[in-house]
């Protein structure tokens, strides 16, 4: 389909376009010739539409208009499929504003539910708001779409990007509900959306949606970004940066970080310096959907300098005069970084947009290439133990030896082909063969190598910043901005390239003082290890604490010297686990009188050393266990063993070769590293059968 061939507005559907744009817009505001072409499209019977465009463009003012116009002709219900609760939220209120009726079917309202497809039914709502994950739940989607069958007036697919395995976040949860919508009826018309798509995105969006798509497809510059990059800190220096230079950002802004726990320690680390007079916080997807909303709503009134946080807040976070958006590490696509840095300078002329790099962003490059492309061998073994009668996810993880996410992937992944399909008693075989495209994915991959190239020419500066992100999608007018740091050869308003050593210093010096919960595992595996449910009281460990969590600057270097060689431990690392004991003795209910290490990573002399130091330091005695080396070296080495298999290895290693050494007593249990807790779980078992009081976990280093 082109523009050209598009009808113009009646004059009473030209009346409800412009009553909806003035009360998104204000008075006097009316629809731009592309979204006019959009509206006009989406008016026809069977109608399919991809819009992409530039983050501010106006892409919702399209479906709320088309929705307004079609409703008052008579349309059913539009359906909104949106990945995030902030933009679901958002677009509720905006609905609201063109007069709409909205509401949004998701975790934090479950009450409100069966209220809402009652609504559906009976036609008093205009749109309802859904989330692809929860669309495919097979209980949930059926009510839903029982409600809309041969009433659904629209489908809306946001974030449409996420349909294609071509681009940078792939949902196969995406490309089944919009599989599964369209099959209701081939009439209702269809807007897929998005800003971030190149051309090869946009080819295979529009291909499924249909070979009369119209595609309109704008230039994706922001005029209103200066962006700049400093690329020579160390991610302890990145912290103290942004802890330094915050109040001088103009407005109030994000502050990206790629982990949760990098998101909690640099909004402590900020507090640290400015306290009360620099109000900031954290925001991850760890949050309940009301504090998040809190969270939102504080920085929309600029209560908050800045919200710290991870990608939870990526997409659809609408505050037009968001002045600042700074990434503590480089994300691993320039799309999804155009897509985060875009809730930047929406509404204002100036927003500074700074990304600070260092080589440990490489890992995440490498592991995002990778992430969601099947692996035949592991497909392989999830097919062999699926039948075709509904099977839980727990079951065939445990009959594969794969882990739980990584069975749920793969199951989503085969129901995308058409391999395995979900019903509310589990996942099934549908009888279709899979066959791994081997040419598709090795495009794929290549795809996500090259913009990952493209991301480590964006960190080192070697080109226009914003000719870069451009380019990355495909869009014909890249050219030099002229704005950037690269252009300008100088960062933004005076910002500096390092920050103060002092500033540096006191923020390690905060964050080695911090220590991090343990929380024990409360729930045996089953599966091969045989024992399912609740673990006994009486087998089970304590909360307990950890002096380094994931890959947490303050102790990076130590870290890296540490667990490279298996050694006797240094002062710097016993002085940490000190200062971290003493607070911690203050909580509990029966002090440790032995110490008892666990080398859950393979690092006896750390770990006996430590033990030893420990003891000293706090006149306890000492016990030990006695572990088989050989019955835990896949444990080890491997992560791609379930939970079963780990603690049944974990079990058969492990015994209490004294069980009078801790007897009727409390019991400090050092471990050197661990991921899982399996380790300190089945130890922590072990000790408190061989008759120890309890046990309270002391963990170095708590990998992810």
């Amino acid at each position: 389909m082109t523009t050209a061939a598009l009808p113009a507005l009646s004059p009473a559907q030209q009346a409800t376009a412009t009553t909806v744009i003035e009360a998104l817009a204000g008075p006097g505001a009316q629809l731009r010739e592309d979204q006019l072409a959009a509206v006009t499209g989406l008016l026809a019977p069977g109608a399919r539409v991809l819009v992409v465009q530039a983050t501010g463009w106006g892409k919702s003012a399209v479906y709320w208009t088309a929705t307004a116009i079609r409703r008052s002709e008579g349309a059913g219900p539009t359906l909104v499929v949106s990945p995030l609760l902030s933009l679901m939220r958002d677009q509720v209120n905006a609905a609201a504003k063109a007069g709409l009726r909205a509401a949004t079917l998701n975790s934090s309202n479950v009450g409100d539910w069966a209220q809402i497809e009652d609504a559906l039914r009976a036609g008093t709502v205009d749109v309802v708001l859904v989330s692809p994950e929860r669309l495919a739940n097979p209980g949930f989607g059926r009510r839903v779409l029982d409600a809309l069958t041969g009433n659904l007036g629209m489908l809306v697919i946001d974030e449409a990007h996420a349909v294609s395995d071509w681009g940078h976040d792939f949902r196969p949860d995406y490309r089944r509900v919009a599989d599964t919508v369209q099959a209701l009826n081939p009439e209702t018309p269809v807007l897929a959306t998005t800003a971030t798509a190149n051309a090869r995105v946009t080819e295979d969006v529009a291909a499924q949606l249909g070979e009369h798509t119209l595609v309109l497809r704008g230039p994706l510059a922001r005029s209103s970004l200066q962006l700049a990059v400093i690329d020579s800190l160390t991610p302890l220096q990145r912290y103290a940066w942004v802890a330094e230079q915050l109040p001088h950002l103009p407005g109030s802004g994000i502050v990206y970080t790629l982990t949760v726990a990098d998101a909690l320690r640099l909004a402590e680390a900020v507090r640290s310096q400015h306290g009360d007079a620099l109000p900031v916080a954290a925001y991850t997807g760890q949050l309940t959907g009301a504090e998040r909303e809190r969270l939102e709503e504080a920085l929309r009134r600029n209560e908050l300098k800045a919200l710290i946080a991870t990608s939870a807040l990526g997409m659809g976070y609408d505050k037009p005069d968001l002045g600042f958006c700074v990434h503590v590490g480089a994300p691993p696509s320039p799309v999804s970084y155009y897509q985060q840095v875009g809730r930047a300078g929406r509404g204002i002329d100036h927003a500074v947009v700074v990304l600070l790099t260092s080589s440990a962003d490489a890992g995440v490059w490498d592991y995002f290439a990778t992430a969601s492309i099947p692996e035949p061998r592991a497909m392989a073994r999830l097919l062999d133990v699926l039948p075709t009668s509904p099977t839980s996810v727990p079951a065939l993880e445990a009959e594969s030896g794969l882990r739980r996410t990584r069975v749920e992937l793969m199951l989503k992944q085969l129901a995308v082909d058409g391999v395995v399909e979900r019903s509310e008693g589990g996942w099934a075989r549908t009888g279709k063969a899979w066959e791994y495209d081997e040419a598709h994915y090795a495009g794929v991959l290549a795809v996500r190598r090259r913009e990952a190239d493209i991301m480590r020419d964006y960190a080192s500066g070697r080109r226009c910043l914003m000719q870069l992100l451009q380019e990355s999608l495909d869009d014909p007018s890249a050219q030099p901005c002229g704005r950037c740091s690269v252009c300008t050869g100088t960062l933004p308003d005076g910002l500096p390239e390092q920050p103060s050593v002092e500033t540096t210093r006191a923020v390690a010096g905060l964050l080695r003082t911090q220590s991090h919960p343990v929380e024990p595992r409360k729930m045996w595996p089953g599966g091969a290890f045989g024992a399912s449910g609740r673990i006994a009281p009486g087998e089970l460990a304590a909360p307990g604490r950890a002096l380094i969590h994931a890959d947490a600057p303050e102790w990076r270097e130590l870290v890296a010297t540490v667990f490279s060689v298996d050694a006797a431990p240094p002062d710097e690392l016993v002085d940490g686990l000190v200062g971290l004991l003493r607070p911690w003795g203050r909580e509990w209910d029966e002090r440790p009188a032995v110490v008892v290490g666990l080398p859950a990573a393979g690092f006896p002399v750390l770990t006996d050393g430590l033990v030893a130091r420990i003891a000293e330091i706090g006149r306890m005695s000492t016990a030990s266990l006695a572990v088989d080396d050989s019955a835990v070296r896949a444990a080890r080495s491997s992560r791609d063993l379930t939970s079963a298999s780990e603690a049944t290895a974990w079990r058969d290693a492990l015994s209490v070769p004294e069980p009078d050494a801790v007897r009727g007593r409390a019991v400090l249990l050092v471990v050197d590293a661990t991921a899982t807790l399996w380790p300190v779980t089945i130890a922590a078992a072990a000790l408190r059968r061989a008759g120890a009081t309890s046990v309270l976990p002391l963990v170095v280093h708590r990998r992810v």
